[in-house]
């Protein structure tokens, strides 16, 4: 079994479909990638995964590849926020917030995190920045335990889809054992 930070490194150099940009962040990218991983595979959480607008194009190439049956895994429980609560775009107060969590922890007994893609600024980042376990992939705002990059960034949405061929190959490498994903 191979060391995760190695294993990452690694597989970016080995993949021609991801640049060398992401190893400059395997640090960032690590820690972040494991704890998101452990409480998948390990603790049976699953993943609601929500972006801002302009990202919703990634959030279904997400939802559309994470359980393709090429990756010859079991499926995992990757959802669509707005299947649960179509008024995003709504929340205003504490208690719209707290009566969603409420709603999500009746839905999901063995647990549930967010897997934000966007802008921090925008309405749809407020519940998963206050969850404890968020997956965040943050634009324009460098917050600790979040991914951060910039929504200027010419490159953004290539970026985007190899950092998830990467994390699509380390959640099928943590299941397979062949790497371990706990710091």
């Amino acid at each position: 079994m191979q060391e995760f930070l190695n294993w990452t490194v690694d597989t970016i150099r080995e993949d021609r479909l991801i640049s060398p940009w992401l190893e400059e962040k395997k640090y960032e990218w690590t820690p972040l990638v494991s704890k998101n991983i452990v409480n998948l595979l390990e603790k049976g959480a699953s993943v609601i995964v929500l972006t801002d607008r302009d990202r919703e194009w990634f959030l279904e190439y997400v939802l559309s590849n994470v359980n393709s049956p090429k990756l010859n895994r079991p499926f995992l429980p990757f959802y669509d926020f707005k299947s649960f609560y179509k008024y995003m775009d709504n929340i205003k107060s504490d208690d719209d917030i707290s009566y969603i969590k409420d709603m999500l922890n009746i839905s999901f007994p063995n647990g549930y995190c967010f897997w934000y893609i966007g802008k921090s600024q925008d309405v749809r980042a407020v519940i998963p920045k206050v969850s404890k376990n968020s997956f965040l992939w943050l634009f324009d705002e460098e917050i600790q335990d979040a991914f951060n990059l910039r929504s200027n960034d010419e490159a953004l949405d290539m970026k985007l889809l190899q950092m998830f061929r990467l994390y699509n190959k380390t959640v099928s490498s943590a299941l397979f054992a062949e790497i371990n994903v706990e710091n």
